[in-house]
């Protein structure tokens, strides 16, 4: 991949149940078919951690990129949920709670993802498998 990631795209966790559902998720709802996806764990994603000041090796947020803009955290979520159709784009409210307060929560989610689910994820569907870039 080059130095430039695609205009819309998602960075996750491989590993992670959540994060994994996460992209299974929004392969599904995603109609347009705007989001291509790449794990954090390839050497894209770890470029893309790096690019956006975020350790590679912590892998605490997902990173979406929507019309060429990086968001972390708790946005990241409400982004990619912003650009689907409704019910998902209501979860744009979740950008009304504090800063301080939504990213401390996510964390708290992110830091105990692995107690709270499954580590070993399920293969990628064909359809995410199609919009997995390395």
């Amino acid at each position: 991949m080059t130095d430039v990631a695609p205009q819309d795209l998602i960075v996750f966790d491989g590993y992670c149940v959540f994060c994994s559902g996460f992209a299974h998720f929004m392969t599904r709802n995603d109609k347009l078919g705007r989001f291509q996806f790449v794990t954090a764990h390839s050497q894209t994603g770890q470029n893309l951690y790096r690019k956006y000041g975020l350790c590679p090796e912590e892998v605490e947020t997902n990173i979406v990129i929507v019309d060429g803009s990086a968001y972390t955290h708790m946005r990241a979520f409400t982004a990619a949920m912003s650009t689907l159709g409704w019910p998902w784009r209501a979860a744009r409210i979740l950008n009304f709670l504090p800063d301080g307060f939504s990213k401390s929560l996510y964390l708290l989610i992110a830091r105990n993802r692995y107690k709270l689910g499954r580590r070993t994820c399920p293969m990628p569907s064909p359809e995410l498998k199609a919009r997995l870039i390395e």
